[in-house]
């Protein structure tokens, strides 16, 4: 075991060696290096390769060894590639420096700040949840997760949230069966640790045990890392497992230590070089000579070196299509029909079919939408906040736990980064999961779970590793009675930026079953990450033009039509009017249909596009369809400065537009609470008002 260890320590340093080497070519170009934290090698060789890890950048030793375990090919030059962003990189294709591969079990990771600790939890659980319900996992039975980070993450709030769920869990007595290892070299770039905070910090986490292990004994070390994987494995319960270690080489290769360390504390961490360790427990032990070490160490570098030399000129991506090949949309849309026999839906709902039943409200359409995607796909799991007992805070999601069971329908812990990394681990797992957040304000907490984990594991991995999933989020604004910004947050920039993302947004009670299981088939068939953002002040509304006209409600569209899904592209269009198109979506349709009917009243016949999808953007139907009109307004509700109008209207002057498009928006504001909140939301009376100033400049 010591051989084997040392030959994955010397492996790393070579590689870190050759990094700065290749930099110096100008054909390397990331430089943050593992030496002084070959000591994470043991995790490598003691855990399987059917256990999942997620590691942090140090990791280059677990990986060697974890590669020597597994027989791969030429681990070496798997990293070399990755290194010199080579189009031959096994896992990312030439986008990013990663540690990963799907062979190894190894789950890409980019320069994190412990944003994987949530998935890594969401993982644990749901190996358990993965055993409970029976479902066919990519992962054995007796899997475990490793997961490392570094000592000032300790102090990031997405660790300190991740641990706590942990810690949480294990009070429940339900399985996490994950070991947390945190390599302690002391220093958050140049920012020290403070001694025995990191222990302390790790020690105070209610039960999950701790155990600390030198990386400068290997022996010790050996036996430790053992012990923690064992007793997890073993336990389902998880563990932390402190590893001291050393950084060498700086931050990364443009970071000058001797800034801000001493040349006395850079010598004193020389002493502490866990390959040199190494190297002396097998002399002690008699397993090697001197001679013998020297000559393995040498034979490693260069072999290093000449598969350095071998990629030098590999093919690197070059245009923007290539790069951007794993986010874009496949040219074939996966289609969604049910197979689900007549006779068993029928029994789910206890033979009172919703489509037999009186027109629905969006919240009831929604709640159906997602009984029979439920029903026919054991693989679903809805959770979040209040979704379960209570059935949701608007009664979306009403019934379903009892229908379904508390281990697919369950509610979680008052935090949004651990709802999202429930979902990141749960589709690694082979769920399909189906997240709530339960404001839209509230994602803002845990944005970089979409952003950094969940939408850039495609992009990292070149599509070998996917989280398809739809997080339900209740957002936008114009609700009575209840508010404040937390409660009506109109704002949806920060998720149209995220590469990747697909979002809906249904309006109406007719669409939402369309747009849902599109969602969900491109999650379950092409890995997608979708948003499904749903206008709460449109949940329980019946009416459009006055009390009592039933226009806000539908029949239900059962999945066995053949309209039983809304693509992705695919508008809504009400009216015929060719005076002025009106482009909107979720309440601006609401309010646009309404101020159709004033106008009509003035002689203005208009036609009102809802967009329903925000990513991608529907632009070429939105051209076509504007083509035919002499002017377009678009109705945003959203904020006039990252609006989704301001997509729009480029969208229409890229594509050759020629007419007259003005746009209405809600104010660069926050949303007040009470009546004040309409000085700063776009208003029915706002767009007549517009449509008329609109036409008449045109005349």
């Amino acid at each position: 075991m010591l051989k084997r260890l040392f030959e994955a320590q010397v492996e790393s340093r070579h590689l870190d060696l050759a990094a700065r080497w290749l930099q110096g070519e100008g054909k390397g170009y990331y430089t943050i290096g593992s030496a002084g934290h070959e000591s994470n090698a043991a995790l490598g060789l003691l855990s399987r390769t059917t256990d999942p890890a997620l590691l942090h950048y140090r990791s280059g030793a677990f990986y060697a060894a974890r590669a020597a375990a597994a027989g791969a090919d030429n681990p070496i030059r798997d990293v070399l590639l990755s290194l010199t962003s080579a189009t031959s990189d096994p896992m990312s294709g030439g986008r990013h420096k990663v540690f990963g591969h799907p062979d190894l079990g190894i789950i890409p990771q980019t320069s994190t700040i412990a944003s994987h600790l949530p998935r890594a939890v969401g993982l644990g659980y749901s190996l358990g949840l993965a055993r409970a319900t029976g479902l066919e996992s990519p992962w054995p039975d007796n899997a475990i997760v490793v997961c490392s980070f570094g000592d000032a993450s300790v102090n990031h709030s997405t660790a300190t949230g991740a641990l706590n769920a942990a810690a949480y869990l294990t009070h429940r007595s339900i399985p996490c069966p994950v070991v947390f290892v945190c390599e302690d070299n002391g220093l958050g770039i140049s920012t020290r640790t403070p001694p025995g905070w990191t222990a302390a910090a790790l020690q105070a986490l209610p039960g999950l045990d701790y155990r600390y292990a030198e990386g400068t004994d290997p022996s010790m070390l050996l036996d430790i890392a053992a012990e923690a994987l064992a007793s997890v494995r073993e336990s389902r319960r998880p563990t932390v497992l402190h590893l001291s270690t050393v950084r060498f080489m700086g931050h990364a290769g443009s970071d000058a230590e001797s800034a801000y360390r001493s040349p006395a504390e850079i010598a004193a961490d020389h002493e502490r070089d866990p390959v040199l360790a190494t190297a002396f427990a097998l002399i002690d032990a008699g397993l090697m000579t001197p001679s013998d070490v020297l000559d393995r160490y040498e034979t490693a570098r260069q072999h290093v070196m000449t598969e350095a030399k071998r990629v030098l000129d590999e093919d690197r991506l070059s245009s923007r299509d290539e790069v951007m090949a794993p986010l874009a949309l496949p040219p074939r849309l996966p289609t969604v029909q049910t197979e689900r026999a007549a006779e068993a839906r029928a029994r789910t709902w206890g033979g009172r079919l919703p489509e037999d039943g009186p027109p629905l409200t969006l919240a009831q359409s929604i709640n159906a939408g997602l009984t029979d995607l439920m029903d026919e796909h054991p693989a679903s799991l809805l959770f979040g906040q209040d979704v379960a007992l209570k059935g949701g805070v608007y009664g979306v999601t009403r019934g379903l736990r009892k229908r379904f069971g508390g281990f697919r329908v369950f509610d979680t812990l008052l935090d949004e980064q651990t709802i999202l990394g429930t979902a990141l681990g749960a589709a690694l797992a082979g769920f399909v999961p189906i997240p709530e957040i339960q404001y839209l304000a509230y994602v803002h907490n845990a944005e970089d779970q979409l952003r950094g984990e969940a939408a850039s594991l495609r992009f990292f991995s070149n599509g070998q590793y996917q989280n398809g999933m739809v997080v339900r989020i209740a957002g936008l604004a114009y609700q009575r009675g209840f508010g404040g910004h937390f409660h009506n947050d109109n704002s949806v920039a920060v998720l149209r930026d995220i590469p990747g993302l697909v979002i809906a947004v249904p309006s109406h009670p007719a669409d939402a079953p369309g747009l849902l299981r599109t969602c969900y088939s491109l999650a379950r068939d092409d890995g997608r990450v979708c948003v499904f953002l749903e206008p709460i002040a449109k949940y329980h509304t019946r009416d459009l033009l006055e009390d009592g006209d039933g226009g806000w409600t539908s029949d239900y569209a059962s999945p066995d039509r053949p309209d039983a899904s809304i693509g992705v592209g695919e508008v809504g269009l009400h009216g015929d009017g060719r005076d002025l198109l009106l482009v909107t979506f979720g309440n601006g349709v609401h309010m646009s249909r309404r101020a159709a009917a004033v106008l009509a009243g003035h002689g203005v016949d208009v036609t009102v596009l809802d967009l329903r999808w925000l990513a991608p953007l529907p632009v070429d139907v939105l051209h076509d369809t504007a083509s035919g009109f002499d002017s377009v307004l678009v109705v945003d509700e959203t904020r006039r400065s990252g609006g989704v109008s301001e997509a729009v209207v480029t969208a229409l002057v890229d594509g050759g537009y020629r007419g007259a498009v003005s746009r209405i928006t809600s104010a660069d504001s926050f949303v007040p609470l009470g009546p004040a909140a309409k000085t700063v939301l776009v208003s029915e009376d706002d767009i007549v008002a517009a449509a008329v100033e609109m036409l008449h400049q045109a005349t």
